[in-house]
């Protein structure tokens, strides 16, 4: 069975120099918030990160303070067992529901049971209730 809750992604703009993450990275580890998962990519002179942590509250704070603007959104974080085929079954699901995706990212370590789907769709709320009533794969 696949179990999707709703979390709060911060998304960041900023100008691409070296050590940007670094700086990001610090500013949430020094306020002890777990980050959940982390997506990453430059744009021209931006960069672009998104994040899921453990307190989203915390971590605007945390950036704000140094002087960082976020943007929250609304997503959804899917575990599913790491097997080949789960991202295709998550996508087929949605397509069929005619769920638009926005954006997706994914990890799994090669060792572990269990992968993490983090996404945002045009419903999430009907995209939550379609997954979690998904017969075990």
């Amino acid at each position: 069975m696949l179990k999707t809750t709703p979390a709060k992604e911060v998304t960041l703009r900023l100008e691409n120099e070296i050590g940007s993450l670094d700086a990001i990275a610090k500013a949430i580890a020094d306020k002890g918030i777990n980050i959940l998962a982390v997506c990453a990519w430059v744009e021209g002179s931006q960069a672009v990160i998104r994040l899921v942590t453990d307190d989203s509250v915390r971590i605007i704070d945390a950036l704000k303070a140094r002087h960082y603007e976020t943007r929250e959104t609304d997503v959804l974080v899917t575990e599913a067992a790491h097997k080949p085929g789960i991202l295709r079954r998550i996508t087929e699901k949605l397509a069929q529901a005619d769920i638009d995706i926005h954006h997706l990212y994914a990890t799994a370590p090669l060792n572990q049971a269990t992968a993490l789907v983090i996404f945002a769709t045009a419903n999430n709320d009907r995209a939550m209730v379609l997954l979690n009533a998904a017969p075990p794969p």
